[in-house]
């Protein structure tokens, strides 16, 4: 364990100066057994994908010190956690497309089928392109019906972030969707007023 611990220690010391080689030796040693802890919790392509983004983020902020006891303990706990992320993020994909052609338009029984699925897929295709942060938000809140305070202790950041990054989601979408402006004002709309700090 000493000797472990001692060698982790040494190769993140020479990765922090900006070694490469100490860099994949770390990765070399902890991604396959990263990536099997991770499988317990999330699909495999979807623990590989958080583990090569962890090792990412490790080299990228190499000269920010974040690690407070062992390596191996930091990089354990990251994969949960992103793994708990990950969840809910899947289950909200999961639920996004029923819950979308329920509330927008269960309420457009007047207007072509064909039409309904041609401004869903641009409805839908607008919020796959809002940035990752954005969207995750913006679904949790809007299809899911989280308040901003449940889904900032699910993401772990402040109700304000959330807050900001809602209202970012509405501007880019505003911008993007100005041809279905009708039908988008039923999803900027909802909820709008309760869901705010609540």
């Amino acid at each position: 364990m000493k000797n472990t611990i001692s060698e982790d220690s040494s190769l993140l010391f020479a990765m922090q100066k900006g070694d490469r080689n100490a860099f994949d030796k770390l990765f070399q040693k902890y991604y396959p057994i990263l990536c099997t802890y991770g499988y317990r919790f999330v699909r495999l392509e979807d623990a590989e994908e958080i583990v090569q983004d962890i090792m990412l983020w490790l080299w990228e902020n190499r000269e920010t010190p974040v690690i407070e006891y062992s390596l191996k303990q930091y990089l354990f706990k990251s994969v949960y956690h992103r793994s708990m992320t990950r969840i809910v993020q899947n289950e909200v994909k999961l639920r996004v497309d029923t819950a979308f052609h329920d509330r927008m338009f269960g309420k457009l029984e007047d207007v072509d089928v064909f039409q309904i699925n041609e401004m869903s897929k641009h409805i839908q295709q607008a919020i796959n392109e809002l940035p990752e942060s954005y969207r995750e938000a913006f679904i949790m809140n809007r299809f899911q019906n989280l308040s901003y305070k449940e889904v900032a202790e699910i993401l772990n950041v402040s109700p304000k972030t959330v807050d900001y990054r809602i209202q970012q989601s509405l501007k880019i979408l505003r911008v993007k969707l100005k041809d279905y402006l009708p039908l988008l004002l039923i999803l900027l709309s909802y909820n709008s007023a309760s869901n705010h700090f609540n």
